[in-house]
């Protein structure tokens, strides 16, 4: 589950990470989570598959079996989520605070 854990959360701060250079370079918000989608989808999908080989290698021992079974499912799933939920979840968050109409005074 540590393992698991930290690869879900490298991808996503080096996803996040490359959502906001993006946007310091003057890219729109929309832009900006499209072009880091589409850049770090071959790293964070090359990550997954590296540790997802190495997981098959424990297949076949009879102890470590099931961690091995849930670290790959655990793995394919989560980058799924990462690509996709995230760059999601984050335009949605800052659309609003982008397009906020200014408060009166």
């Amino acid at each position: 589950m540590i393992a698991l854990a930290g690869i879900i959360v490298r991808n996503s701060i080096l996803l996040v990470d490359f959502i906001q250079q993006e946007r310091q370079a003057g890219r729109s918000l929309e832009q900006a989570v499209i072009d880091a989608a589409a850049i770090r989808a071959r790293p964070i999908v090359l990550t997954a598959l590296a540790a997802m080989l190495g997981a098959f290698f424990i297949l076949t021992d009879p102890i470590f079996s099931g961690l091995a079974i849930s670290l790959i499912f655990g793995i394919f799933v989560s980058t799924i989520l990462t690509l996709v939920v995230i760059p999601v979840v984050y335009y949605a968050y800052n659309y609003r605070n982008v397009n906020a109409e200014p408060e009166e005074k």
